[in-house]
């Protein structure tokens, strides 16, 4: 499913830059705004003041690590499940390292608490295909502006999400465009949560296969 996410990814891009970046001017009805226009980018907790209270069953954190890698491991830290609904990440969610190593991806990792550095992007008004695919076009952007910074960690500021302009298309377009693209990321996430889920039962299957402690003899191929 790894190439098929990606070719559909690619189909996606090339449906966002026709409809969206190849413009001499404004279409009717369109109008100019900002990526802090169009979602709230929420930035996470220092999840070391967070750790799971006794009793508590931890959910995992989630850093640049984790995003990096699409999951959450045993090396993963550990946050009480009691924090605010709002940190709590689930599958699906947009989320944006905006610290460090400049990322914006779709979480498929399961349920975690959104560490700091990291912003959960949402919108009450726009699907996320939308604000992820504005945000993502300007990585370029954002990366060029951390590597100016005279510190080793370069980061993006608000101030840098409010000067990323964006186009928002009048509400015609946007449900006609909506109905190409939400389908196209929706599938990509669906895929990506089944093969987490596929893994998972591989792990769990393989050392009772191995150990005997499954019988597959009478199994026929």
């Amino acid at each position: 499913m790894g190439v098929i996410n990606k070719n559909l990814l690619h189909q996606a891009d090339a449906i966002f830059t026709q409809e969206f970046l190849n413009h001499d001017a404004i279409p009717d009805g369109w109008a100019k705004g900002s990526l802090t226009d169009i979602a709230d980018y929420l930035n996470g907790l220092a999840m070391q003041k967070y750790r799971p209270k006794t009793g508590e069953i931890g959910l995992p954190v989630l850093k640049i690590k984790e995003l990096r890698q699409g999951s959450c491991d045993e090396s993963s830290e550990l946050c009480s499940p009691s924090i605010k609904p709002e940190y709590v990440i689930n599958d699906g969610d947009v989320i944006f390292s905006w610290s460090g190593s400049l990322l914006v991806d779709f979480w498929c990792g399961g349920t975690c608490g959104l560490n700091q550095h990291l912003f959960k992007v949402t919108s009450q008004k726009y699907d996320k295909w939308f604000y992820y695919s504005w945000t993502n076009y300007h990585l370029q952007e954002f990366a060029a502006i951390a590597a100016d910074m005279a510190t080793t960690m370069g980061h993006i500021k608000r101030r840098d999400l409010n000067a990323a302009k964006v186009l928002i298309p009048s509400h015609d377009d946007y449900m006609r465009i909506d109905a190409i693209l939400k389908p196209l990321y929706d599938l990509v996430i669906a895929n990506r949560i089944e093969n987490r889920k596929l893994a998972s039962l591989r792990d769990e299957l393989l050392p009772q296969l191995l150990s005997g402690n499954i019988d597959v003899s009478e199994v026929r191929i």
